[in-house]
């Protein structure tokens, strides 16, 4: 090789040795963006590198209903005050709005939404619980943090309290 196609040589070799170096650090090590501690401490990772859900069970009436919050900022910040045992009033023959013992983290959070029967949302301009049994259109300051399930709803329509657990 000729002192001049070593000299062009050497850059791209220098590179190429770099890449790889850090390439191979890096598969030995799984990325902390997708790791996550379990409860007994060891690592597993989701595909998205975030939480998974969590599951909650609402009574209401008596009744248990199943019901899951997302991974939002707001949903588990409302999830680290559970148990919570809340006083329900009508707004709008549509949901049932409960006061929440501090105002929950925004962070990240949508404008608004268009929230579905069986919804669970924040509503932060009042810093209020939201739960839906009808039909709502959009609004601004709405929060989705969850849904429950199917007979949730019908139960809702004429509670006056509600419970909300963690299920682990």
């Amino acid at each position: 090789m000729t002192p001049t196609a070593l000299v062009r040589a050497l850059p791209a070799a220098a590179l190429l040795l770099a890449v790889t170096a850090c390439t191979q650090d890096d598969a030995s090590q799984p990325s902390r963006a997708t790791q996550q501690e379990t409860p007994t401490g060891s690592a597993s990772a989701t595909p998205s590198g975030r939480t998974p859900a969590v599951n909650i069970r609402l009574t209401i009436n008596g009744h248990h209903i199943a019901a899951t919050l997302n991974d939002s900022a707001t949903a588990r910040d409302f999830a680290a005050q559970l148990p919570l045992t809340l006083s329900l009033r009508d707004f709008n023959q549509t949901e049932k709005a409960a006061d929440l013992p501090r105002e929950l983290s925004t962070s990240g959070a949508p404008e608004g939404a268009d929230p579905q029967v069986g919804d669970l949302a924040y509503y932060e301009p009042w810093g209020t619980l939201a739960t839906y049994y009808g039909d709502a259109p959009y609004h601004s300051g709405v929060i989705p943090i969850g849904h429950m399930a199917d007979e949730g709803p019908e139960q809702l329509a004429t509670a006056d309290e509600i419970t909300i657990e963690a299920v682990s």
